[in-house]
């Protein structure tokens, strides 16, 4: 499981990096990571990943306030 994790945060990682570089950025943030997440992830499990993602950050980002 650990190396399973590994791997799809490396793949992540490289695909937003890419996105990026792409769009000629320093560095990702969360639409490059969102896309990325769509890119490697298939069809609904993507869909939930973001979805997932989203709501984490929402509630990290009203608990720093």
């Amino acid at each position: 499981m650990n190396s399973f994790t590994h791997d799809m945060m490396n793949r992540l990682t490289i695909e937003a990096t890419q996105l990026a570089q792409l769009s000629g950025r320093d560095g990702f943030g969360v639409q490059e990571l969102q896309k990325a997440v769509a890119l490697v992830l298939p069809g609904e499990l993507a869909k939930h990943a973001i979805s997932e993602g989203t709501k984490a950050l929402t509630k990290y980002t009203a608990s720093r306030q």
